[in-house]
C-alpha cells in the first residue's frame, strides 16, 4: 500500500508541476457562460449587452500568496505555476492523510453498537486465533 501512495503521489506532483504548464490560457467553460450575452472589446472590456460578467468582483484571497495558480513574488511563470501547483498537491495530500488517519485510529468500541456490551474485546471479531 505503501508503494501505492507513494507513486500516486509522485505522479500527482508530477502532473501539478510539469504538465499544468500546459494548461490552455483560453476561458474556460464557465467563463464562456459567463460572459455570454455581453459583447467586449480588444482588451477584454465589457462594451454593451447584459451577462453575468458584469456582476464580476475581485476575490477576497486574490492577494493571497498562492492566488492565480502561481505564487507570488516568483517572476517566472512556469516554475511559479509549477511550484503552485506542486504546493497544492502536497497540502492535500497531507490534509487528507492527516483525516484518514485520524479515523483509522479509532477503536471499534468509540463507534455506537459495534460490539453489544460495548466495550472492546466482547464481539467475536476481537477474538485472537490461536
Amino acid at each position: 500500500m505503501r508503494k501505492f501512495l507513494i507513486a500516486g503521489l509522485f505522479v500527482a506532483l508530477l502532473l501539478a508541476g510539469v504538465v499544468s504548464r500546459f494548461a490552455s490560457g483560453s476561458p474556460d467553460g464557465l467563463d464562456y457562460a459567463a460572459r455570454e450575452g455581453c459583447t467586449f472589446d480588444a482588451d477584454g472590456e465589457i462594451t454593451g449587452g447584459t451577462c453575468m460578467a458584469q456582476q464580476e468582483q475581485e476575490h477576497q484571497l486574490g492577494d493571497s500568496p498562492l492566488a492565480d495558480y502561481g505564487i507570488k513574488g516568483i517572476d517566472n511563470e512556469t516554475l511559479s505555476t509549477g511550484l503552485s501547483g506542486a504546493a497544492g498537491v502536497l497540502l492535500t495530500f497531507a490534509i487528507g492523510g492527516g483525516l484518514f488517519w485520524l479515523i483509522r485510529r479509532r477503536t471499534p468500541g468509540e463507534t455506537p453498537g459495534d460490539s453489544p456490551a460495548g466495550s472492546p474485546g466482547d464481539s467475536p471479531a476481537d477474538e485472537k486465533v490461536a
